[in-house]
């Protein structure tokens, strides 16, 4: 018989100071010995020197390591200072997060995931985006075991990064009929809970798109709550699928060709506009909502030329050949991506 293991974050811990709560957390989950908190130049200040001061005042022996990039060499650096340690934080926005969860799952250390900002679904996923040759590539990780948002902090945050958060949890309803598409044709497992988590998610998200505001902690607890859920989505799958599909190829393709890539939920938000279009769906509301949000909506709006926008487009199909979507094996010519674009207004 074959059996699959979920990953779930034990606890979740949201609200506005919460990471000040950080060491009487660790102690009720019974975290005992040394802790390493992982964080960034500019999330030292704003969220890591607040959980390393609770941390030591319930009694924890801290080391604190800071990082620039999201690489396998930050990766490596990290798993380098673990002797005796019981437990890693990862304090900052997606690198940092994606930099500690996999450092600690190849050294075998739970992780607690504590975002300075909601600006994708790998706060609380089983997956960890990694810098290699260039291009981001989708490795395998442990899910935190526990998460920690700090809804003040994060609702400090810019803007932009919010916004891009709201359009990678949208994503997910291009990401779900990719997957249904590949069940159809391949035959490719399907999970029909972590899809209907999946999309519940992102139906909730963009019907409450008024409700994200620059600054309004209610705003930064609705979205980082959406990526928790997204991120649970796929665990529950046991793949990236629920959250991930050809809008994300579309994505990772731009960060290959532009020279200046933007944030990866604005990308993504961008590419659900144009999968919609080609999976017949209404992607007029997929724009309107990210314009609400005052998300990008089209190439000059991320600042990116036209040219690589299509570029994108004609390779997207080649990132993650085995990932079957709207896409197909042979993908878009050169004029049906202009056309695509054109469509949608987003050249």
């Amino acid at each position: 018989m074959d059996y699959r293991k979920i990953q779930l974050p034990r606890e979740i811990h949201t609200g506005p100071g919460i990471i000040r709560e950080t060491g009487a957390i660790c102690r009720d989950l019974r975290f005992k010995g040394k802790v390493i908190v992982v964080s960034g130049t500019n999330t030292t200040k704003i969220g890591g020197e607040d959980a390393i001061e609770s941390l030591g005042n319930h009694g924890y022996e801290v080391e604190s390591i800071i990082i620039k990039t999201a690489s396998m060499n930050s990766v490596l650096e990290v798993q380098d200072i673990i002797k005796n340690h019981s437990l890693i934080l990862g304090v900052g926005g997606g690198k940092v997060i994606d930099v500690a969860k996999l450092a600690s799952t190849r050294s075998g250390i739970n992780f607690i995931s504590v975002p300075t900002a909601a600006s994708h679904d790998g706060i609380a996923s089983p997956r960890a985006s990694i810098k290699n040759e260039g291009s981001s590539v989708s490795l395998p990780a442990e899910s935190p075991i526990g998460v920690i948002a700090d809804t003040k902090i994060i609702s400090k945050a810019p803007f932009k990064l919010l916004a891009a958060g709201f359009g990678d949890v949208i994503s997910n309803q291009t990401a779900v009929m990719d997957w249904k598409l590949a069940h159809r044709l391949l035959n490719e497992d399907f999970s029909d809970s972590a899809a209907a988590l999946s999309l519940m998610t992102a139906k909730m998200t963009m019907e409450s798109a008024e409700a994200v505001k620059e600054g309004l902690i209610e705003s930064a607890e609705l979205v980082v709550k959406a990526l928790i859920s997204s991120g649970m989505a796929i665990s529950i799958g046991g793949s990236s699928r629920p959250a991930s599909g050809s809008e994300h190829k579309f994505s990772h393709a731009l960060d290959m060709v532009a020279p200046k890539p933007a944030l990866h939920g604005e990308q993504c938000g961008i590419g659900t506009i144009m999968m919609m279009y080609l999976h017949g769906g209404n992607w007029k509301t997929i724009r309107e909502a990210l314009k609400t949000v005052k998300a990008p909506i089209n190439a000059k709006e991320l600042r990116i030329d036209p040219e690589h926008i299509i570029k994108a487009l004609t390779i997207a199909h080649r990132i993650r050949k085995e990932r079957y979507t709207v896409l197909g094996d042979r993908g878009l010519t050169q004029e049906a991506a202009e056309a695509l674009a054109s469509n949608t207004g987003v050249i």
